[in-house]
């Protein structure tokens, strides 16, 4: 079954992790939260995806503002300092023995905690924030690197951000699942999402660029989360001096390009072979390529700073 960027292959190691559950580590399969937390019950909380690059997490800082950012944005208090939070991010990571492994992945959780009743009103709030880690073993399939995936494009849309804005990295992903779906039961890897406006917005789970007569486009940013590993992507682009342009464009655009790649912390730089049925490569371009390499470059320098 096709899972898109996040296929990885099964690690034993993770029956057997520790997770923090508000400061205290438990065995995997003893890790819980009350039916009352707010993210099970409304998907009501924030959250950061994270790799650990040479013992260290990767491109911490811009993950911990997005965090807190998006906790004041939805009036959470999530109880405590940056300082003490990456604390606990580094006891996990040692109390699992994991600093000097590489293809670590973490999910960091944070919900408004736990409610008297179910009900959506924050008033009804009776404890902190509930705080979650859960490291994995996990690692991009070499194939994925290097031979990519295939999308379909969705009718679901990325909305208005008075609906629901998108960039705020929220627990409550329906929108995102529901293009998922469609896009698995066509066959593809992931889903293509347009903006209101029908241009191009960005994946389920990931951004998307494409590469055209030696640019790199992506789209404008108003309608996709304030991706980390986008943000590196340009910014490489313009060190380099590789033309890379924000703007809107359309399916049409995409189905002309010379490559398309998508992005993110997991799989950071992957290629996209075909998009509605439309082959674009084989498999990694030259772009792609350049920019995978790239890409490692500065997480080596992020990591080593």
């Amino acid at each position: 079954m096709a899972k898109g960027t996040h296929d990885f292959a099964p690690d034993p190691r993770n029956e057997t992790i520790l997770i923090d559950v508000n400061g205290t580590l438990f065995p995997r399969a003893e890790a819980s939260v009350s039916v009352f937390d707010s993210g099970f019950m409304l998907g009501d909380g924030v959250w950061e995806g994270l790799r650990l690059h040479r013992g260290r997490i990767a491109f911490l800082d811009a993950h911990l503002d997005r965090l807190f950012e998006g906790a004041k944005a939805i009036a959470m208090d999530i109880g405590l300092s940056r300082e003490a939070l990456v604390r606990r991010l580094e006891a996990v990571i040692d109390g699992n023995d994991m600093r000097d492994q590489e293809g670590v992945h973490i999910r960091l959780m944070v919900t408004r905690g736990i409610r008297s009743t179910p009900y959506q009103d924050p008033r009804v709030i009776i404890s902190p924030a509930t705080i979650v880690i859960i490291p994995e073993y996990k690692a991009a399939l070499p194939a994925t690197i290097e031979h990519g995936i295939r999308l379909f494009t969705v009718h679901v849309r990325r909305g208005d951000p008075a609906v629901q804005d998108q960039k705020l990295n929220s627990h409550s992903k329906l929108n995102c699942i529901t293009a998922c779906i469609q896009a698995a039961q066509a066959g593809a890897d992931e889903a293509l999402m347009l903006d209101p406006h029908g241009f191009v917005a960005t994946c389920n789970s990931t951004h998307f660029f494409i590469v055209r007569k030696g640019e790199v486009w992506t789209s404008s940013g108003d309608y996709c989360l304030g991706g980390i590993t986008r943000s590196n992507v340009i910014q490489i682009c313009r060190e380099e001096s590789i033309p890379v342009f924000e703007k809107n464009f359309s399916l049409t655009d995409v189905y002309g390009a010379d490559e398309a790649f998508v992005t993110g912390t997991f799989a950071g730089v992957v290629p996209v072979t075909e998009t509605d049925g439309r082959s674009l490569t084989d498999g990694r371009g030259p772009m792609v390529e350049r920019l995978q390499r790239l890409y490692k470059g500065l997480m080596d320098r992020d990591v080593s700073a």
